[in-house]
């Protein structure tokens, strides 16, 4: 089969800048170099290191980088801008289809991906009869989307991350037959290796209960929430809170808000609270398995839980929030759900105490995780997403 991945135009593929979507399409492209399935190719932004990154030595995967950043790419992308106001996305996500629409119109594609991006079916029903597939990572398509019939309709399938973001598609047609659930997966090899840092490196013991909390320092994230619940168990002086994210205090020094909101409020407890800044998304599983639950408090409908999938898979209990997608990954074996509702705080106070004070039931949903975890890898995501799109075209 003939396939076009049209990327966000926003990161390149591969994904050497990182960004959640890019690594997904990563492991479903590094699936087909496997298995040699379909030909595939990439349309994606350019940046300098792609260029010797192994993905293209592919003899299935090929790839087309478009010049977004470059200045001579720049001057063309505002000239875009000012001839073109009215875009479905910003005019630099415009500028970056339009490019990839000139060679898609001169190939025959059995079927278009298009990363999260719905709105790029408008221009792509112009130069093409292929098969439109929407690969949802967040809620983007719904009955209050714009032009959200016309998108509906445009797709031949489309393929969700979570049974929640397929129940907002839903409300597009209550006969909906083109939506398909195909959950994200994760790189489970690095979270069975030996861990490089150790408990003393951070300033942790023994008897240290350490709390592990992965995302960006955002209030969706909950993070604000989770430190004021430790300040709720100062009487657990042993209890304390590992935070993996973007740098907190150079962030906190631009004066934003929240995040200086954050810092007075995190001051309270001393040591008690410890921030890594930014860390490499490969070093993640050695903090991880440092600690001894992995707590998600989203207050937002998180589309699909990655942190919660790693939490899982470096073997910790879970307590994480009923929001969006997060709860069908976790059962009450190996998760606390709790609501986020007027004492969200305390609930999650409550729920790191009785975890505290349990370590056998710990160690049993700890088990439960690591075997859950293996429902969320990469190769399986990556066969069950390319079995959808060639169930889809066999059709």
């Amino acid at each position: 089969m003939k396939i076009a991945i049209l990327t966000s135009g926003i990161l390149p593929v591969p994904s050497v800048q990182g960004g959640a979507v890019e690594t997904l399409v990563d492991h479903y492209l590094e699936y087909n170099d496997q298995h040699q399935l379909h030909d595939i190719t990439v349309f994606s932004v350019y940046h300098p290191a792609v260029l010797k990154h192994p993905a293209l030595r592919s003899e299935v995967n090929h790839y087309q980088f478009i010049d977004t950043s470059s200045v001579l790419a720049k001057v063309q992308k505002h000239i875009h801008g000012l001839t073109h106001r009215e875009t479905y996305y910003h005019y630099s996500i415009d500028f970056f289809l339009r490019k990839a629409l000139k060679s898609i119109d001169k190939s025959e594609f059995d079927c278009i991906i298009l990363e999260n991006r719905p709105g790029y079916a408008l221009q792509l029903q112009a130069v093409t009869k292929a098969n439109l597939v929407y690969h949802l990572h967040n809620d983007f398509l719904n009955d209050t989307t714009r032009d959200g019939q016309a998108l509906y309709q445009m797709a031949t399938k489309i393929i969700t991350v979570s049974d929640y973001i397929t129940s907002r598609v839903r409300t597009c047609s209550v006969d909906d037959q083109k939506c398909v659930t195909v959950y994200n997966g994760i790189d489970l090899n690095p979270f069975s290796a030996t861990s490089s840092i150790t408990r003393e490196k951070l300033g942790y013991d023994k008897e240290d209960f350490v709390l592990a909390f992965s995302g960006r320092l955002i209030p969706e994230k909950g993070i604000l929430e989770l430190v004021e619940a430790l300040t709720l168990l100062k009487d657990e002086p042993r209890i304390r809170l590992l935070v993996m994210g973007s740098s907190f205090y150079d962030t906190a020094s631009s004066g934003d808000p929240f995040l200086l909101e954050l810092k007075t409020r995190a001051k309270e407890m001393g040591d008690r609270i410890r921030f890594t800044g930014y860390v490499k998304h490969e070093a993640i599983p050695d903090y991880l398995r440092l600690a001894d639950v992995a707590v998600i408090p989203s207050i937002w409908e998180e589309p699909f839980g990655l942190t919660v999938a790693e939490g899982m898979a470096a073997g910790l209990p879970i307590i994480t929030t009923h929001r969006g997608g997060i709860p069908e990954m976790v059962t009450d074996r190996n998760a606390i759900v709790i609501p986020t509702d007027g004492d969200f705080t305390g609930h999650l106070a409550n729920a790191i105490r009785s975890l505290y004070h349990d370590q056998e039931g710990r160690r049993k949903m700890g088990e439960v995780s690591k075997q859950l975890s293996g429902n969320y890898s990469k190769e399986l995501y990556a066969k069950h997403f390319l079995d959808a799109i060639a169930v889809t075209i066999q059709r």
